[in-house]
């Protein structure tokens, strides 16, 4: 990495998701950072052409939002950053043929780490708050589309996921998700 770049790329266990870690240039008055550029994420491997923005609010700590996706042919990449608060990220590869084909790895993102988590097509994605008051900012590289917005349990014992929560709350939709196997969501590699 060279100070030009104004960000870090740490790969992850999972084919194709990204952490990126940005310069944070700060002095008393305050900070600033690249939120996003374009050429800067390319060269990190980034290549989605981003279409759409979107913010969630959370108001207190123990919510579960997730684990969502959307089908073919409307599937999204995403980059998630959060922007106040902290969550921990959670994000399930179900691309089958993939290498790293119900893997799951979780990522902290706060207000304070200023981290970004790039998660490609074919993933899960969920998180739980960590505080309240959260705020979450993504961008997609597609649109949303509601026929093909989907949910899995969270809670799916084929992932194993330890949410850090024993009694969360969850949306309607999430609370009746249906397991992996029962749903039609598939990905292929």
């Amino acid at each position: 990495m060279t100070p030009n770049n104004a960000l870090a790329a740490v790969r992850t266990e999972l084919d194709g998701a990204i952490i990126v870690e940005p310069i944070v240039h700060g002095d008393s008055r305050g900070w600033f950072y690249e939120s996003y550029t374009k050429r800067k994420y390319e060269q990190l491997g980034i290549t989605a052409d981003f279409v759409q923005d979107n913010r969630s609010y959370s108001a207190q700590k123990g919510i579960i939002r997730g684990l969502h996706c959307q089908l073919e042919p409307f599937a999204q990449a995403k980059l998630i950053t959060c922007t106040k608060g902290a969550i921990t990220d959670v994000i399930v590869d179900i691309r089958q043929g993939s290498p790293s084909f119900m893997k799951w790895i979780k990522v902290e993102l706060s207000a304070e780490n200023k981290r970004q988590l790039f998660i490609p097509r074919g993933f899960l994605h969920g998180f739980v708050t960590l505080t309240d008051e959260v705020e979450v900012m993504y961008k997609t590289d597609n649109y949303y589309e509601l026929g093909a917005d989907r949910s899995v349990a969270y809670n799916d014992e084929c992932f194993g996921i330890d949410w850090g929560v024993e009694s969360p709350q969850l949306s309607a939709k999430d609370a009746s998700a249906p397991k992996l196997h029962e749903s039609d969501v598939k990905f292929t590699y």
